[in-house]
C-alpha cells in the first residue's frame, strides 16, 4: 500500500505546521474522516505554505474518547474512514451517505460511532459477498499486517463478546492464552474478526491515498506516540511478557507523576509499567516495530512523555494515588540506539514538558531530536526556568507552539489572565502580572494578541513551528481540545464548516515568505 517517492521531509527544515486531528473536520457523518474535508485542509496547507500537519494519534479511541487510551498502538480508527469513498467503491449506496444530524461544532460520540459502525456493517457485507477477502490486495495487506492485525482482531471480537469487559477478567484460557481456546475463540468469531480486518484495511487503504495527496502538494503528516499503552490493550493482552503484571494478567506497577503544586495527590495515569528488562532481551522489537508501523504512515512522529525514557513514576499496582511512587529509571538510550540501527535516523519530536532533567535533555540531543516550546507556558513567572518558552530563546533544533491539545486556546488563554489582573489590585512596583508581562512583550499593534504571538513564532529561531487551528481561526476557550485530568467532555471539538478562507493561506504564505519557511 505505501506509495514511493515520498519527500525528503526533515524536521532541522524551517517551516511551519498546524495542529488539527481528523475528527476535528467538519463533514455530515459526525466526526471528520480522511474523506473530501482532509483533502480540502491538505490544499489550504500547500496555499498557506505550511509544510506539516500535525495530528493527535490515529489509533481507535479509548475511554472518555481518548485517542490516548487505545486498544491498539498499530490500529487505526474506524471513524476515520470515509464513508463517501466506500460508496463510489460500490460498497455503499447513496441513501446510506445521509448525514448525521447534530451541532455542527463538536463530536457526539455516541451516536456518532453507531452511525458510522451501522456503514461500516453493510460496506462489509457487501465487500465480503462480492468477493474481497479474496482479493489478492486486501490478503497481502492481512498478511503484511498479520503481526498485530491478527491478535487485533480476535482480541477486538473477544472484548465485544465479554461486553467490554477487561481482558484480565476473561476466562482463564482465553486471559491466558492457551491454544485451544484461542483456535476455538476465532472459530467462533471468525466473521467478527473479518470485519476488523475489513476495517483496518479500508483505513490504510484511504489513508495511503490522502498521504499520497499530501505528498503530492508538498505537505507532510506527523503523528504521535504516547510512551504507554492501556492495560486494556490487544498490545498488553499479546505481550504479557513486556508489561509488568501477575500472573493473571493485573498490573503489578502502575504509572503516573508525582504530586506538584498543581495536585498534591500527583496524577496517577493507570497504565502498566514496561517490563523493560523483557523488551532489553528482544533488541526492542516490539518498540522497533511500532515506530516502523507509524512510519509506513506518517513523515515524523511527536512522542508524547519522552522524559519517561530517562525515568517514570513508578507506583504500586493497588495505588489509589500517586503520592507514595519513587522514580525509577528508563533504557532510552538503548531503546533508541536499537530503533536507529533498524530504521535510521527517524524524524522524531521528544515531548520533554514537565518534571525534566539533565539526562532527559541529553538523551534528546544526542539522538538529534528537537524538543517543544510552549509560547503561553513563557509569561506566568519572571523565573529565567519560564522564559525558556519566550521565541527569543528559542534556539534549534526545537519546535515552537502556541499552545498544545492540552492547553486552552491562546484566545482563551489571553481573555482568561487579562480578566485575571483586572480582577486584582496590585501595589505600585509589584511583581507583574501574567497579563503584563504578555502586553511588555509584544509591540503595541492592531493584530490581535493571537496574530502577535503567531507572527513572534514565524519569525523565531525555532526549526518548526505549529499553530493550533483554533489559533489559526480565533476561538475562545470553548473551542479546547482537552483538560488533562478530567475523564468526559474531552476531543469533541469540530471546526466549522467554510473555515478554511483563502485570506488566512494568503496570510500565513506571506509570514511564511517574510520569515524564511516552508
Amino acid at each position: 500500500m505505501p506509495h514511493q517517492n515520498a519527500p525528503n521531509f526533515r524536521l532541522d527544515q524551517r517551516a511551519a505546521g498546524v495542529l488539527l486531528h481528523p475528527t476535528s473536520l467538519p463533514g455530515p457523518h459526525g466526526s471528520g474522516d480522511l474523506g473530501p474535508e482532509a483533502y480540502a485542509f491538505i490544499d489550504f496547507l500547500a496555499d498557506a505554505r505550511v509544510r506539516w500537519w500535525q495530528m493527535l494519534p490515529h489509533n481507535p479511541i479509548g475511554p472518555g474518547n481518548s485517542p490516548y487510551a487505545s486498544a491498539s498502538a498499530f490500529a487505526g480508527s474506524p471513524l476515520m474512514i470515509d464513508l463517501k469513498r466506500l460508496a463510489e467503491d460500490g460498497l455503499l449506496e447513496r441513501g446510506d451517505l445521509a448525514g448525521l444530524q447534530g451541532a455542527p461544532g463538536k463530536v457526539r460520540f455516541g451516536p456518532t460511532i453507531r452511525h458510522r459502525h451501522d456503514r461500516l456493517r453493510k460496506a462489509f457485507a457487501a465487500f465480503q459477498s462480492g468477493g474481497g477477502t479474496k482479493k489478492a490486495e486486501y490478503r497481502r495487506f492481512c498478511e503484511e499486517s498479520g503481526a498485530w492485525l491478527e491478535d487485533f482482531a480476535l482480541f477486538t471480537a473477544c472484548h465485544e463478546r465479554s461486553g467490554y469487559s477487561p481482558w484480565s477478567t476473561w476466562e482463564a484460557p482465553l486471559r491466558d492464552r492457551h491454544a485451544d481456546a484461542l483456535h476455538a475463540a476465532r472459530e467462533e468469531l471468525a466473521q467478527e474478526i473479518e470485519y476488523q480486518r475489513f476495517l483496518q484495511y479500508e483505513f490504510h487503504r484511504q489513508w495511503h491515498l490522502l498521504r499520497k495527496h499530501a505528498h503530492h502538494r508538498g505537505v507532510g503528516l506527523i503523528g504521535d506516540v504516547p510512551i504507554f499503552v492501556a492495560h486494556d490493550s490487544a498490545d498488553v493482552w499479546q505481550h504479557r511478557e513486556l508489561f509488568t503484571l501477575d500472573d493473571r494478567g493485573r498490573p503489578t506497577a502502575l504509572t503516573g507523576c508525582p504530586p506538584d503544586h498543581f495536585n498534591a495527590d500527583g496524577q496517577l495515569w493507570g497504565h502498566p509499567q514496561f517490563e523493560w528488562a523483557a523488551h532489553e532481551r528482544t533488541g526492542f522489537a516490539w518498540w522497533v516495530d511500532r515506530f516502523r508501523s507509524l512510519l509506513r504512515l506518517f513523515d515524523a512522529a511527536r512522542i508524547d512523555h519522552f522524559l519517561g525514557f530517562h525515568r517514570v513514576w513508578w507506583l504500586a499496582g493497588n495505588a489509589k494515588h500517586a503520592r507514595n511512587g519513587h522514580w525509577a529509571p528508563s533504557p532510552g538510550d538503548a531503546l533508541f540506539g536499537a530503533t536507529r540501527q533498524a530504521l535510521g535516523n527517524v524524524n522524531i519530536i521528544a515531548e520533554d514538558l514537565g518534571a525534566t532533567t539533565p539526562e532527559a535533555f541529553a538523551l534528546r540531543d544526542k539522538y538529534g531530536f528537537p524538543g517543544m516550546r510552549i509560547m503561553s507556558c513563557g509569561f506566568g513567572s519572571d523565573h529565567p526556568g519560564a522564559h525558556y518558552h519566550l521565541p527569543h530563546m528559542y534556539t534549534p533544533p526545537c519546535v515552537a507552539f502556541t499552545g498544545t491539545h492540552d492547553n486552552e486556546t491562546t484566545v482563551g488563554w489571553y481573555q482568561r489572565v487579562r480578566q485575571e489582573h483586572r480582577a486584582k489590585r496590585r501595589a505600585p512596583g509589584g511583581e507583574p502580572s501574567e497579563y503584563q508581562r504578555v502586553e511588555r512583550y509584544f509591540a503595541k499593534s492592531d493584530e490581535p494578541m493571537v496574530w502577535r504571538m503567531i507572527r513572534s513564532l514565524y519569525g523565531s529561531a525555532a526549526n518548526l513551528i505549529v499553530i493550533p487551528m483554533q489559533d489559526l481561526l480565533e476561538l475562545p476557550a470553548r473551542a479546547r481540545m482537552n483538560i488533562p485530568g478530567t475523564p468526559e467532555g474531552n476531543w469533541e471539538w469540530r471546526m466549522p464548516p467554510g473555515s478554511l478562507k483563502p485570506a488566512m493561506a494568503r496570510k500565513l504564505a506571506e509570514f511564511a515568505a517574510a520569515y524564511l519557511r516552508g
